[in-house]
């Protein structure tokens, strides 16, 4: 089985650095299901690629009685498609291999295990239970663009139709670290199979290889199940630490993405939150937005604002964290809503900066007091989730202005409105931010302030209408 790692970042041969592997040799690992090497097919400045060779031997497998049980024919622990298709083996050989890769580690070039770079993925032949549909499933909301080919069963008898592998082709941009922990933990996944026993260590396992990017993808409950085997207890156990990561919200009344008692106490003298909702609810209404999804709901107070309006027909509500989303549901008395009622809202579990399908389709979308609680390195995956993949026709997005601090008294100075807020910025920041960010996508923007206007300092709150 085969896969190969291409980038172009310059200079590309910067990769044999991250892999820990010398371009100029091949190198070669025995594993207890057969041998796995490691070539450059090219290595130049301006592009490299590393290829990881994995040559399993399923006669040997079945001598050293290694191999998976309960098979329907006794044949089949000798002709199978171990050898030539990627499956769990080359997850381990991953692990094995590019152990060192994977812990985000680069001994002679430390700068690099942090840098984003483009790779080009390419697996020849990946057995899929579910089709594309499922490998778009798994990586499109994680940032890959994905080029997938069924196989067909055999090219002389085209009758007999495709198979279930495909020839799959990755292309992103991000840490080395992250596409090799992408790649561990899903191939098994697409297989939907493990050569090995599964215990509760592969729970450990998996939200260690996950941790960063399971928790608030659309499908970590599929991911988790098909990983785990179907295991019931190991799949409940890893998806309950996977809900109790996902935030630290005190307060269940007053959860917010953004915007929570902390926040609240500062900006309260001015009843600047109200304020907030009720410029971002003009927007919406002005605009006729009947489809509407709120990005970073947090405890509901928008969404139940949103619904009051008889002509919005559906309203979603997203936020990361699982905690905020129960506070949201209390709020809304989802349990006791009318059926007619209930049918106009949604509540669901995901990150803005990864691509979901359920985010398409959408007249407006609502980001309030959000962006700044995204690590800047993160914006760019947020702009493309929401203003290149999800695309709805306006998107308010509303930010603290950092000029206008000064004038809370009860704020330190120099500090910023929260704890937990990445940057706070000012308004030629914030202007520059939202002209870029709408050029590149194919928005107007319109800025404006929300509170009280300081002739020096501005309004409390900036905010950015997109139209696309």
């Amino acid at each position: 089985m085969l896969l190969s790692i291409t980038t172009t970042h310059q200079p590309a041969t910067d990769l044999g650095y991250l892999l820990h592997k010398n371009p100029d040799r091949v190198q070669t690992t025995d594993m207890s299901f057969g041998q796995v090497n490691v070539v450059y097919p090219e290595a130049g400045r301006d592009r490299c690629t590393a290829a990881l060779l994995v040559e399993v031997d399923p006669v040997g497998l079945v001598r050293d009685r290694k191999g998976p049980k309960g098979n329907d024919f006794s044949l089949a622990q000798y002709v199978n498609d171990r050898p030539y298709a990627a499956s769990s083996f080359l997850s381990v050989a991953i692990n094995k291999v590019f152990g060192t890769a994977m812990t985000g580690r680069s001994k002679e070039r430390p700068e690099l295990a942090d840098l984003a770079m483009p790779f080009v993925v390419h697996l020849p032949v990946v057995p899929c239970r579910g089709g594309e549909a499922i490998l778009r499933r798994l990586f499109e909301p994680i940032g890959y663009e994905v080029a997938a080919t069924t196989i067909p069963l055999d090219t002389q008898f085209p009758q007999w139709g495709d198979s279930r592998y495909l020839d799959v082709t990755l292309t992103g941009t991000c840490r080395l670290r992250e596409l090799l922990e992408h790649l561990f933990v899903l191939l098994p996944v697409l297989d939907d199979d493990k050569h090995y026993w599964v215990g509760p260590e592969e729970v450990d396992k998996l939200l260690r290889r996950g941790g960063d990017w399971l928790g608030t993808h659309p499908d970590r409950e599929l991911i988790a199940r098909r990983y785990l085997r179907h295991d019931r207890r190991l799949t409940s156990d890893a998806l309950a630490r996977l809900l109790a990561e996902d935030g630290d919200v005190e307060d269940p009344d007053e959860v917010g993405a953004a915007h929570d008692q902390e926040e609240a106490a500062v900006e309260k003298p001015i009843s600047l939150n109200e304020q907030r909702l009720d410029a971002v609810i003009d927007q919406l209404s002005a605009a006729g937005s009947r489809r509407v999804v709120d990005l970073g709901c947090g405890g509901g107070k928008l969404v139940a604002r949103i619904l009051r309006d008889t002509k919005v027909e559906h309203v979603l509500g997203v936020d990361v964290s699982y905690r905020a989303l129960s506070a949201a549901s209390r709020r809304l008395h989802l349990d006791t809503m009318a059926p007619r009622q209930r049918e106009r809202v949604e509540l669901v579990q995901g990150a803005l900066t990864y691509r979901d399908r359920r985010l398409q389709g959408f007249d407006a979308a609502t980001v309030v007091e959000v962006i700044e609680h995204l690590d800047p390195p993160r914006l760019g995956a947020f702009e493309r989730a929401v203003f290149a993949y999800a695309r709805p026709g306006r998107v308010v997005v509303t930010t603290p202005n950092v000029e206008y601090n000064v004038l809370f008294e009860t704020l330190p100075t120099g500090t910023l409105r929260h704890r937990d807020h990445r940057f706070e910025w000012t308004r030629a920041e914030f202007a520059a931010w939202a002209g870029d960010v709408g050029s590149r996508n194919g928005y107007a923007v319109e800025i404006s302030g929300i509170g009280p206007e300081d002739a020096e300092h501005g309004s409390p709150t900036q905010m950015a209408v997109f139209h696309r």
